[in-house]
């Protein structure tokens, strides 16, 4: 599998890492140990159920044909569907493809890839009038519910998801062997699937859209993520789409000198970067772009670096292929290439849906308790947290 490219060489880290470090105790009374964190509500499920559908959305105008999954707030009778939920190769088109993934799900690592998913297939939708919609870019030759943990995460707090296939670059026309090659026209075409997604799904008479979802994703609270290429692709759809109230990229920077198309510079709304510290796919060299995209970002901007995490840790197909496997599998550090192993992959997915549901709280619903959350690492000794306000 092709990885990200990026050039050989750049300035070390524009931030270092500061400690602080206080108090005292007593020779004979040592310091008791520290309370344990309380848990946020975003570092688990939220109060609805999961429901999800998957649309096909036709781009006349481009020849495309989009194939979409919707994760979005489900009614309360639809909890025990969603407790049950389903494989995760139940996302795969019967056939060939369906078998295919199932095989690839078999032979993953565990834990790893993820088996099972929960939410419930074209369940009613919550009461609440229009809800908050993200969009979601999957990475290169990857699918469209590569972020099933952190999709179902802002669904059950109240915020819906749609997500593309990129049609032409995804895990099936990789194995395949006809995937596009990774390069900025292939990135002009994946923004223009991500405004066009948006321009269907927020259309009140769309008719490819369920009747229960039609009209109930609010145009007024729009978000924008992605993951590895989905996060480039995040920075072009965040720098031409008037729409999104915020962005975030997972694993990646948005601006990319190998990559152009995204500028920091163009890009007026809050933005989140999760970074990898042992990203052995964008390596250091892009985990230090990362940076100076955070450093030249407009304020307010946030970066949390996950201490242990690989390129795949924050996903749901960590192992599925052999180019998915640095997150879940042992490794040699970047630093000195000493061997050691990843964040537990429950734990750093945990990571991923916590801040990125935080993070969309914060911005697009104005929830004081999700951007306190922001403030800080948690937990704090895996999440060095930065903001720019």
């Amino acid at each position: 599998m092709a990885r990200l490219p990026l050039p050989s060489a750049l300035l070390s880290s524009l931030l270092a890492t500061t400690l602080a470090l206080a108090g005292c105790g007593d020779a004979t009374s040592p310091d008791p140990e520290p309370a344990p964190e309380e848990q946020h509500p975003v570092a688990s499920a939220g109060p609805h159920p999961v429901g999800r559908t998957t649309v096909t959305l036709d781009d006349t105008a481009r020849t495309r044909s989009l194939r979409v999954e919707i994760w979005y707030p489900a009614a309360e009778s639809a909890r025990a569907a969603a407790d049950t939920g389903h494989p995760l190769e139940d996302f795969a088109a019967p056939g060939d493809e369906r078998t295919q993934l199932a095989d690839l799900v078999a032979a993953a690592p565990d834990p790893g890839t993820t088996r099972r998913v929960h939410a419930a297939l074209d369940a009613p939708l919550a009461e609440g009038g229009s809800f908050p919609v993200v969009a979601f870019s999957h990475c290169y030759n990857c699918t469209r519910f590569s972020i099933a943990t952190v999709a179902e995460r802002l669904a059950s707090h109240g915020v819906a998801v749609v997500a593309p296939d990129h049609a032409g670059g995804t895990l099936f026309d990789e194995l395949a062997g006809n995937a596009a090659p990774l390069g900025t026209e292939f990135l002009a075409v994946r923004a223009a699937d991500m405004i066009f997604t948006l321009d269907r799904v927020l259309d009140p008479a769309a008719t490819e859209l369920p009747d229960a979802l039609r009209g109930h994703l609010d145009p007024e609270r729009v978000g924008v993520f992605g993951h590895s290429f989905g996060g480039v692709t995040t920075g072009v759809v965040l720098a031409d789409d008037p729409r999104p109230r915020a962005g975030l990229a997972l694993a990646v920077p948005m601006e990319n000198p190998l990559l152009p198309g995204a500028a920091m510079a163009d890009i007026h709304i809050p933005v989140f970067f999760l970074l990898a510290t042992e990203d052995n796919s964008i390596t250091e060299i892009g985990n230090d772009y990362i940076r100076q995209n955070f450093e030249a970002a407009s304020p307010p901007a946030w970066k949390a670096e996950v201490k242990d995490a690989g390129h795949w840790s924050f996903t749901d197909i960590c192992g599925l292929v052999e180019g998915f496997s640095a997150g879940c599998t042992e490794d040699v550090r970047q630093t000195d290439r000493e061997p050691f192993t990843y964040l537990d992959i429950v734990a750093a997915r945990g990571i991923a849906a916590a801040y990125t549901t935080a993070f969309f709280l914060a911005t697009l619903t104005d929830d004081a308790s999700a951007r306190a959350y922001l403030d800080a690492g948690h937990p704090a000794d895996t999440v060095d947290l930065a903001t720019r306000k």
